[in-house]
Formats: C-alpha cells, structure tokens, sequence
C-alpha cells in the first residue's frame, strides 16, 4: 500500500469494501447503471450491444434507501432534548452548523448517513483568530463560534489512537476555490489533526514533474486533543462501524439483478417466433391483417411458436419471495431482543429488551453528548457533563392495535393497574405523553361515573330530568273531542 498521506489504512479499506454499492443503491437507478458490470455482470458469450440494451432497461426497486429512511426517522419523531448546557450553548443548537441547520435536522442526517454507511464522523472546529482577538468577547464580536462539520465515511482516511483517545486522524476534503474571473475550481486537500495542531496537503507538481502532497497551511489549536468523534451504524470497536442492512443492501442488488432476468425474458416471450415449414424458396410469406400466404405443398405448415410461460411465472414469484425477505430483513431491527448481561451487572426491566434500532440510537446519543461537550470546551467550559435524549420507544408505535385491545382487557380482569394502562396508551400516541397521571386522576374523579354519564346527553344534561336551571316543560293541552 503506498504510503502516502491521502492513502486509506488497512481498517478503513476493510470497511470501504461495500461503501460503493451501498452508494449506488442509495443513488438509485442511475447509478445502478452507472456501476455497469460491478452489480449488473455481463451474461457469458453476450454481445456488447445485448447487454448495453438490458443495462439501460435495468430498474432498481428501492428496498434499502427507502427502508434506512424510514427507519433512521424514528428517533426523531420527537425533538432532540438536550440537559446540561446553558444559555450560550442553547443558542447555538439552532444553527449547530453555521449553516441555518438546528441540531434536529442535523442530527437526523448524521443518524441516516449511519444507518447506511455503517459510520460517519463530526469535526466540532473553531474558525482561526483573525489579528487582533484575543478575549472570548472579542471571538464574540467577531463572530467566531464553534461549529460541527460531517465527514463521510469515505471521506476518513485513517487515524492513530491510544485507546480511545485520537492521536492522529487524517480527512478527505474537497474545497471550491476561484478559477479565472467567472469560474470555479474543485481542488482535493487531506486535513492532518494531532492534539493541539492541524495542517492541510495538496498536491504540487515537483521538480521531476510529478505530483507530490506538500503542506499548504497549517496552525494550532486551543485544545489539547483532536476534535473528532465517531459516530456509528453497529459498533464494532473504536472508529470501526458496520452498516446494520447490509444483509438488506445485497438483497437488494439481487433483485435488481434478478429483475432484469425477468424483464429479459419477457422481452423474449412477449414476441412470437414463425416456424414455417414445406414452403417453396419462391413463395413469398406475408404477414399483417387482410393478407393470406399460398401454397401448393400438401405438406406445408406455418404457426407461431410462444413461450410456455412456467420460467416466466418462476420468476415472478422468485422476486416476490425476495421482497418478502426483504420487508422481513428491515423490521428485524425494530424486534426487542434479550439484552447479555454479565453475573457481575444488573439489567432493570426496562433495560431487559432492546431492538438493535434502540442500542443504535443509545450509541449515537453518546457521541453527540462527546461533540456538544467538544463544542463547550471551545467556549472555555470544559467540565460539561451533558446529557442527550432521543426518542427510543418506536418498538410502541409498531405495535397492533390487537395490542391495544389486550391492554384494556388486562386492566378490565384487574391484571394491571389503571396506571399501566394510561401510560401505555401514551406510549401508543392514543393519549398525549405531555399529561401527567396524577392530574388525570384528578379529573376522572371530579367527573360522573360511567353508569351516570349513560343517562347524560352531550351537553352533560340528564337527559330524564332535564335541565335544572330552566322550568320543566308542560305537556301539550288536551285537544277537544271532534263530534
């Protein structure tokens, strides 16, 4: 492996190896095609222009960007709630970026791109001092504030670290600089960070005319470590994540390519081969409405020859039972599995059941807590200890609405309390979580109970008494008798 500051360690080439179909995938159809013979392969002995034809009527059904979609949103059905931060901070999570974004929305993408890619990373940087500021209220007059930056999965190189603190980490960037008077020009650097200091490299053309990276800028830092966290699909050590579907994600390049089996073979079966047999060389065939074909040989025959059909129905039910496994695949996240514990740990009810969506979501919750106590430490408070909240209990939105009827039915047999049966309402969205239990409590006792509020109409008014505050109604007189 060259050994150049742009080159990929032997970790990220390990996890690199699927990036490029997933990418594909996620890009749609046109990509898809675009990958040519990489996720479509050539048929042996197909011709160029055969197989440039099926290429380009190839489709991709989109099972995994739309499945990582709908799942990675979950968590944030609900905003983020973030404790531990003051005034200053609080104000910087609507725009976390410097680009308009809250930390919502900024969290939301981060969370997808993992959900994909398997792992991502936040730079939480500093704009450099210009001359003259020196106190934090002048980096305030400037302007100057922390800002969280994403780098792609391809976009990091490698890294060096003791444990699981970085000592070394090298980014991929791309930076638009000027060209010309009117145009612009995308220019390739790496950005080296070590605890304390930062530079960036380009390539420069040397004195033997060949391209060598070279240092263009380089500086120093306020803090003492590199400020960069990793963020995760499925943890598998430090800076080292796998894409949760990626089984889903090779389904899915199987369909497509199955797919453009079946449309193959349609194309074939949907036109009908003539056979023609005992007709003379001389004796022309005719085919269309209101034409007829002659001939004088008794053995002569002509028919169309049609595919039975049985690979063409093969196919279709082979694609269906792909799909099939592949619903099946992307809700296996969502299904609350036993958690591991140790003899030496203790595992609360709460805590005994989780889908692999929800410990997902618990890791991702960490790294930010580590990006907003980076964002502190710039601000000069570097004791922060915040705390970060995502929405986990998406397992209760899935659920029936047999669960629901069972629910009310335990509560009706006196096997949970009116209080389990409230909250798990809420869970289901059916009551507002926002409603504490005691002040229910307080308002189904200052109401009728049921077997009074039977007799009420919708005004609250007993409908066999009538209105109190008004004088009760008189029957009708009696009209005379007609003779």
């Amino acid at each position: 492996m060259p050994n150049e500051v742009n080159s990929q360690s032997a970790a990220v080439c390990a996890m690199a190896e699927h990036w490029p179909m997933i990418e594909a995938l996620v890009g749609g159809t046109g990509a898809m095609r675009k990958a040519g013979e990489k996720l479509l392969p050539k048929f042996p002995a197909e011709d160029p222009d055969s197989y440039s034809a099926r290429l380009s009527t190839a489709t991709l059904f989109p099972a995994f960007s739309r499945t990582t979609e709908v799942l990675a949103a979950k968590p944030f059905s609900k905003p983020v709630h973030v404790e531990g931060i003051d005034d200053d901070m609080e104000e910087l999570l609507e725009d976390i970026a410097g680009e308009g974004v809250t930390l919502h929305a900024f969290s939301a993408g981060l969370f997808l791109e993992c959900t994909r890619m398997g792992l991502s990373g936040v730079l939480v940087d500093m704009p450099p001092k210009p001359d003259g500021v020196r106190t934090k209220a002048d980096e305030a007059a400037a302007g100057l504030r922390p800002y969280f930056a994403v780098y792609r999965a391809p976009s990091i190189l490698g890294w060096r670290a003791e444990g699981d603190t970085l000592t070394q980490l090298r980014l991929l960037e791309t930076v638009m600089e000027p060209d010309g008077e009117w145009g612009e020009q995308c220019v390739e650097q790496v950005r080296v960070l070590t605890p304390g200091a930062w530079a960036t490299y380009r390539k420069v053309r040397g004195a033997d005319g060949r391209e060598v990276w070279r240092v263009h800028e380089e500086g120093s830092t306020t803090l003492d470590r590199i400020p960069f966290v990793f963020f995760y699909g499925i943890r598998e050590g430090f800076g080292a994540g796998r894409p949760p579907l990626l089984d889903l994600a090779f389904m899915n390049v199987e369909h497509y390519q199955s797919s453009s089996d079946q449309q193959t073979i349609l194309h074939t079966a949907r036109v009908p081969l003539l056979f023609v047999k005992g007709l003379g060389e001389k004796e022309a065939i005719t085919l269309g409405a209101g034409s007829f074909v002659r001939t004088t040989s008794a053995d002569a025959d002509m028919k169309f020859v049609e595919h039975s059909g049985a690979a063409i129905e093969a196919g279709r039910q082979s694609l269906l039972d792909l799909e099939d496994r592949m619903r099946q695949t992307g809700a296996e996240l969502l299904v609350q599995r036993p958690n591991t514990a140790t003899a030496t740990q203790t595992v609360s009810e709460t805590e005994g059941s989780k889908s692999i969506l929800q410990r997902i979501v618990e890791i991702f919750e960490e790294s930010l807590e580590e990006c907003l106590e980076l964002m502190g430490a710039w601000l000069g408070k570097p004791d922060l200890e915040v705390e970060v909240s995502l929405f986990k209990d998406f397992g209760a939105t899935n659920l029936s609405d047999q669960s629901m009827t069972t629910l009310l039915a335990a509560r009706q047999a006196g096997i949970v309390s009116n209080e389990t049966a409230f909250k798990g309402l809420q869970r289901r969205d059916i009551i507002p979580s926002d409603i504490p239990w005691d002040e229910e409590q307080a308002r189904i006792a200052g109401q009728p109970a049921p077997e009074e509020a039977e007799d009420l109409d919708e005004d609250g008014i007993d409908v066999d008494r009538g209105d109190p505050t008004k004088p009760p109604k008189q029957p009708p007189a009696k009209q005379p008798e007609m003779a």
